[in-house]
């Protein structure tokens, strides 16, 4: 399916900034978390949905990331913990000390037994997703940034076949990992993502914010932004850059000064015909590529900073958490034009 239009069909607003969420289509059920520090559940089939929370005494700080295992949730945050829900009994079932710094992301291997986190102590960790055991630590990324500031590493991603892990940093560093022995097997370079601002405020910004594999396994995408002007605004570039990692040669490199802002969150379609990129600045964007060519398919907007999408497994309709709201929208694909006989006519012989 190559979508050629997107349509938001509801919007849901709230107080705080929604980080991370899961949803279920079939259900219409989705669960989200951000800058409250709590857990909630909503009904997206009715209009006005109570915003339930789950009770336990859970995070004490931003909810930054969540996954979903059948009927249990798993996030991370800033106050380094890792937390286990209910679904069913809508309750804290399990809380972990993950990281000494913000955790920043969460990801599941392909068959849910394993749980990759990684946080500002620059550490990925690999956990047992049923017992919360941790099994394994990954250390790669630097420390601190050339100019000497403590680094942030934002992003983890697993391959589909399970069997790659990659993580990203605040520099534009990249380590795919094997997932079987835990040894380092690539590394890529994205500097363009990285802005130093030595003057104004002696501070740097941007970095790896999202990566994706592709379904083959074969490219790994890269998001972020690109060169910033006004620090205080994200006012740079999104920025997406596409890399077959195994021999690193990067394939595609797009900046889009249309929609500028963080690069989120990656999603490939099933067919690698087409890549979504969302994010935003102080708005949002939702942009679709062409895969192959890096050519713009679709584009479109929303208020609020996108922060992430969960897609449903037809891949007809997503759900969007972002600043001050939840957002749903539905997938159009353009229809092919049936193929119709000419008849030939005494002008036409």
């Amino acid at each position: 399916m190559i979508p050629t239009s997107l349509k938001k069909t509801n919007e849901w607003k709230s107080s705080d900034i929604v980080f991370c969420l899961e949803h279920v289509a079939e259900t219409q059920r989705a669960w989200f978390a951000g800058s409250d520090f709590n857990v909630y559940q909503y009904d997206l089939s009715v209009e006005k949905p109570d915003r339930t929370p789950f009770e336990g005494e859970g995070h004490t700080s931003y909810v930054t990331g969540m996954v979903r295992q059948d009927n249990t949730l798993v996030t991370c945050g800033y106050d380094g913990q890792l937390c286990w829900w209910s679904v069913d009994d809508q309750r804290l079932i399990r809380k972990v000390a993950a990281h000494e710094r913000w955790g920043r992301a969460i990801t599941s291997s392909p068959d849910g037994s394993k749980l990759y986190t990684v946080a500002d102590d620059m550490l990925c960790k690999v956990w047992d997703t049923s017992t919360g055991e941790l099994l394994e630590t990954l250390q790669d990324h630097a420390l601190q940034t050339p100019h000497h500031y403590p680094s942030m590493l934002y992003a983890v991603a697993v391959s589909p076949n399970g069997q790659w892990l990659a993580t990203g940093d605040r520099i534009g560093h990249t380590v795919i990992w094997n997932t079987r022995t835990f040894e380092k097997v690539a590394e890529l370079e994205t500097p363009v993502m990285y802005t130093w601002d030595p003057r104004a405020r002696r501070h740097s910004i941007g970095g790896i914010r999202s990566l994706a594999f592709s379904p083959d396994n074969s490219e790994l995408a890269i998001g972020g932004i690109g060169k910033i002007g006004n620090i205080d605004h994200l006012g740079g570039p999104a920025r997406l850059e596409v890399f077959d990692w195994q021999n690193g040669t990067q394939r595609l490199e797009i900046e889009d000064n249309k929609k500028k802002g963080l690069i989120e969150q990656i999603i490939w379609a099933p067919g690698k015909e087409w890549i979504l990129t969302a994010g935003g600045d102080n708005n949002g964007f939702l942009t679709f590529y062409n895969s192959e060519t890096g050519d713009l398919i679709h584009q479109d907007g929303q208020n609020g900073h996108i922060h992430e999408v969960s897609m449903s497994p037809n891949f007809d309709e997503f759900v969007v958490a972002a600043h001050e709201r939840l957002t749903k929208w539905t997938m159009q694909a353009e229809q092919e034009k049936p193929d119709v006989d000419v008849q030939p006519t005494e002008d036409s012989n």
